[in-house]
């Protein structure tokens, strides 16, 4: 008798719960809308929670412990890599994507609404614009970096300045300076949460709303994702040279010592295959995140899948890249064993290259 009851009982218990977190506002369900629709979209809205989740903590984990890695070498008094300069700010400028828009998307799939005010949106999305154009052109200078060191024919004297740590200094600071000037747009396209006042927002994100003229958005979405191109074909330029500089030697090394090869990889290869990897995946990601982007803004209604599959798309590359790194960097897994058998930490760990 009490199993009976508690079978009949259970899917009024489940539409209960998601009702309770899920119909915060009129928008959730409708009149004419089945109870079974509405219990599907609910349970796409936690698949959604628990991808942002997932992602979210396990990005912010990573480069976390990435920033912790570099500032232990600086406060230790060891010597920094001109390439550990631009990776600390990578991840600096990934762990500002994930957490100014990871976690506020991760609440709101899970029903968690109006979690900010009007102004409090405008800034989360402002360091998130900042954080994803950092990111962007943190890549480019560790692309044209490794070029350069490769290649040094490229340009002669840029040589001799990228080993200079004040230089590489100035350059991430170029990184910063004119995002956080560019993206002071986003403070009059974003709105506060999505209620009953601007119920005609053109994109939902479900903790803030956008919305704009279709006129100022095709010239914003132009002016937005110009830079954004022309800093993906120098990734594609400076990643095509590397790939030919490496090849051609290559052929050289097996032209004239063909009776002794090595087969393990220089130090330099490997260091290139790694940017490889980070700018290939950078460029899948961002060119899918960024058409998705276009899409909503040019469209007049998006559907609510492509906003979602656009935040989630936008987080791929900063929640993954921090373990590529990890996993290639052998001063990183030598920490790590350092730690592990508790003897001195860093024994000539960092050697300028």
């Amino acid at each position: 008798m009490v199993g009976d009851t508690l079978k009949l009982l259970s899917p009024l218990m489940t539409r209960y719960f998601f009702l309770l977190f899920y119909s915060t506002d009129s928008s959730d369900l409708n009149e004419n809308q089945h109870p079974l629709d509405f219990d599907e979209m609910a349970f796409g809205k936690v698949k959604s929670g628990i991808s942002f989740l997932i992602q979210t903590g396990v990005g912010i984990l990573g480069n976390s412990f990435l920033l912790c890695f570099y500032n232990l070498i600086l406060f230790t008094g060891h010597k920094l890599r001109p390439t550990d300069l631009i990776l600390s700010q990578l991840a600096l400028a990934n762990s500002m994507v994930l957490f100014f828009k990871g976690i506020p998307q991760t609440m709101a799939a899970f029903g968690l609404k109006y979690l900010l005010n009007d102004t409090g949106c405008k800034f989360v999305f402002y360091y998130h614009r900042v954080g994803t154009r950092v990111s962007l052109s943190t890549i480019c200078l560790l692309n044209g970096f490794q070029a350069i060191k490769l290649n040094p024919s490229i340009c002669r004297w840029m040589e001799i300045k990228i080993r200079s740590p004040r230089f590489i200094d100035f350059c991430c600071l170029l990184c910063w300076a004119p995002h956080v000037l560019m993206n002071a747009s986003v403070l009059l396209l974003v709105n506060g949460p999505l209620n009953s006042k601007n119920s005609s927002a053109k994109n939902n994100y479900g903790y803030c709303s956008y919305k704009a003229s279709k006129r100022f958005s095709s010239l914003h979405a132009v002016l937005y994702f110009s830079p954004d191109f022309m800093s993906l074909g120098f990734m594609v330029w400076a990643s095509g040279s590397m790939v030919f500089f490496l090849y051609r030697h290559k052929q050289q090394v097996q032209h004239n010592h063909s009776n002794r090869l090595s087969c393990r990889p220089s130090q330099e290869a490997r260091a290139t295959h790694t940017i490889m990897v980070l700018v290939s995946s950078f460029f899948v990601f961002y060119s899918v995140h960024s058409f998705l982007t276009i899409w909503t803004t040019v469209v007049a209604n998006p559907g609510q899948w492509i906003v979602t599959n656009s935040v989630l798309v936008a987080s791929c590359f900063p929640a993954r890249s921090p373990f590529v790194l990890i996993m290639s960097d052998t001063h990183i897994s030598q920490f790590c064993f350092a730690c592990r058998t508790r003897k001195t930490l860093f024994p000539n760990l960092v050697v300028m290259p």
